[in-house]
């Protein structure tokens, strides 16, 4: 199997290429309208920062949503859209930016993550959920692995990863690992279906057409930790993430524990 095409979405997509454009052309609508605080610190590197929007209530909790790309494209500017659902059901959205390879290994975006958790958990109360697409699933799996001990971990009540890479192994053969540079160790211990979990709710989420290693992906880490999967029927890679817009929608309410 050639696994660069095998990871590989956008070509396997209607209008695959439109989709970075038309996320942030919603992205940035949403936040002219959304109550929100941008560009909070959580570590001294420029992209250390993140997005926090707030309900028009008092917060029932935190949402912490990261983003995909690889661990190599994107920012928290391009998916302030997708804390609407949760914003609507009166939850307070985190959204961060964290460093990209290869100025930084998978393992360090690990701790990044963790601390973005940290300084939202830090301004909001009450429980938190934590929500990841693709590259971003594999950093929330992340946070239920047993070698990690954040102490906002015990407020974790769900974490959905979407479309995650739960096994990296796979990636050291294609092009995109000379911008990543997994290794075999980093792929043992960065790899969350290779890893212990601490036992928090997780429930692994992919579009029903996505490509089949997405597929794997999500049911190797669904096997792997003994919980749930959903399939959602005529979604991608691309628009899997799209019912998190909604306040009404299963994937919203998977999260929020409705």
């Amino acid at each position: 199997m050639n696994l660069d095409e095998a990871y590989s979405n956008a070509a396997y997509i209607p209008g695959g290429a439109e989709y970075p454009a038309r996320w942030e052309a919603a992205a940035r609508a949403f936040r002219e309208e959304a109550t929100c605080e941008l560009d909070l610190r959580y570590g001294e590197g420029p992209r250390m920062a993140f997005d926090l929007f707030h309900p028009d209530r008092l917060a029932k909790g935190l949402v912490v949503f990261v983003h995909g790309g690889y661990w190599m494209e994107g920012d928290k500017s391009y998916w302030s859209h997708l804390a609407a659902g949760p914003v609507s059901q009166g939850w307070a959205v985190a959204i961060p930016s964290y460093d990209l390879c290869p100025d930084i290994r998978i393992s360090g975006i690990t701790l990044q993550v963790e601390a973005a958790i940290a300084a939202a958990a830090a301004r909001i109360p009450g429980p938190i959920r934590l929500v990841g697409h693709s590259a971003g699933g594999q950093l929330v799996a992340r946070m239920a692995c047993a070698d990690l001990a954040p102490p906002w971990r015990s407020r974790v009540e769900q974490i959905v990863p979407i479309s995650p890479v739960a096994e990296l192994g796979p990636l050291i053969q294609t092009t995109m690992n000379q911008t990543l540079r997994i290794s075999r160790e980093e792929a043992m211990f960065e790899s969350p279906l290779r890893l212990d979990s601490v036992g928090l709710p997780v429930t692994v989420w992919v579009g029903a057409e996505e490509r089949p290693v997405f597929l794997d992906q999500a049911r190797w880490l669904a096997d792997a930790w003994g919980v749930q999967r959903v399939v959602v029927l005529g979604r991608h890679h691309f628009d899997v993430i799209e019912d998190l817009t909604d306040p009404e929608s299963s994937l919203v309410a998977t999260l929020l524990g409705h």
